[in-house]
């Protein structure tokens, strides 16, 4: 159990789908921090760690993004793990242990929109470029259009399955104002839309947006009501990609985190998963332990449907937008939301425990990283 080290506040600048000219992936950075310092009561000075994940930042680094924010840390973390870049956490928190820093400052954002996510998609990495390209997969979509009819057949369900999580999602959204889709969403809309790879239709793709988040760790003795951090794991290429892609890192950590949480799935007031499409919300929360019998269809009728488990109760990147890797935080922001009592209208009532996934970082067949985190409410 990680006694000493809390989370002292997470903030999320709104998301756009069309950024002004002046907004820049710095800029939208900057802005994260802003009003993250303002929530944790600190100043600029008092930081002195920095984690920064951003696609579009270069030629610039995490050193060159620390001088434009007139920050001067200590320690310092460029990460480029996407949905999985929680990763970031792990880190801050083993570095505030050690006392390497005793203030970080977590951001992730971008602004890529356009013909910039275009390249970004068909030039993630050597093997998207050289294979997947050129075979015009239609980038993300194509690759997860075929894991989700592996999990249609698997489990027995069909697309109602995964248009329970975007409706609830969208109904979670009409409490959030940074949501870009925020009207509720019937299943017969959603079985109406464009098909964008069968099975996938329009609503089962994040929207591409400009945005970004941001988090501080720091010593429990600095913030001592801060978010307690109880347990934290990671897993990558845990299965060296030969696997089905239906089962994540986070089977392997599971086990691992509850054990050092000391508490369980059932015990979670909160979840939040990475939802780049629905399918891998339902296949991460099965490794999590949320699906113990492994019936999927009744998981997704009883808990789901029914309104039993609150879920990416932000609306998720399905209903927010995915601003590059601030997906990776964004589950994390709104659980530290949650527990600090700051959600309005959004608030669930007596939310004091909440599991957080990250998973990131497509090869060829799926995602190679894993993240999850247990918080509580101090």
């Amino acid at each position: 159990m990680i006694d000493d080290v809390v989370i002292a506040a997470a903030a999320e600048v709104p998301s756009t789908k069309d950024p002004a000219d002046d907004v820049t992936t710095a800029s939208l950075l900057s802005e994260a921090m802003e009003v993250v310092l303002a929530g944790a009561g600190l100043k600029s000075t008092d930081v002195d760690g920095l984690g920064v994940s951003a696609f579009a930042l270069k030629p610039d680094h995490a050193i060159d993004l620390a001088w434009h924010l007139g920050l001067r840390p200590r320690w310092l973390m460029e990460d480029p793990l996407g949905g999985s870049c929680m990763n970031m956490l792990q880190h801050a928190i083993r570095a505030v242990q050690a006392g390497d820093a005793e203030t970080i400052l977590l951001l992730a954002g971008d602004r890529i929109v356009d013909e910039a996510f275009v390249d970004l998609a068909e030039n993630y990495n050597a093997v998207t470029r050289d294979y997947l390209t050129p075979l015009q997969i239609g980038g993300p979509p194509g690759v997860f259009a075929l894991l989700t009819q592996r999990h249609m057949a698997k489990h027995g369900i069909g697309r109602e399955a995964y248009g329970s999580v975007v409706i609830e999602q969208r109904f979670r959204a009409t409490t959030n104002l940074n949501a870009i889709y925020r009207d509720p969403l019937t299943l017969e809309e959603y079985l109406e839309a464009p098909i964008v790879a069968d099975p996938i239709c329009l609503f089962d793709c994040v929207p591409i947006v400009a945005g970004a988040d941001a988090v501080i760790v720091t010593s429990k003795d600095r913030a001592p009501a801060g978010v307690a951090v109880r347990a934290i794991g990671a897993a990558f290429n845990f299965d060296d990609h030969e696997g089905d892609g239906l089962t994540t890192g986070l089977s392997k950590i599971a086990g691992p985190l509850w054990e050092e949480a000391g508490m369980g799935p059932e015990e979670m007031d909160l979840v939040s998963v990475y939802d780049d499409f629905p399918v891998m919300v339902l296949a991460q929360m099965e490794d999590l332990g949320l699906v113990p019998d492994g019936d999927v269809q009744r998981f997704v009728a009883e808990q789901i449907q029914g309104r039993k488990l609150p879920f990416n109760t932000s609306g998720g990147m399905l209903t927010v937008g995915q601003a590059g890797p601030s997906g990776g935080l964004h589950g994390l922001v709104e659980c530290v939301r949650q527990l600090r009592q700051e959600r309005g209208d959004g608030q669930i009532d007596g939310a004091s425990r909440a599991v957080v996934a990250g998973y990131g970082m497509v090869l060829y067949r799926y995602a190679a990283g894993s993240v999850a985190t247990v918080l509580e409410r101090s």
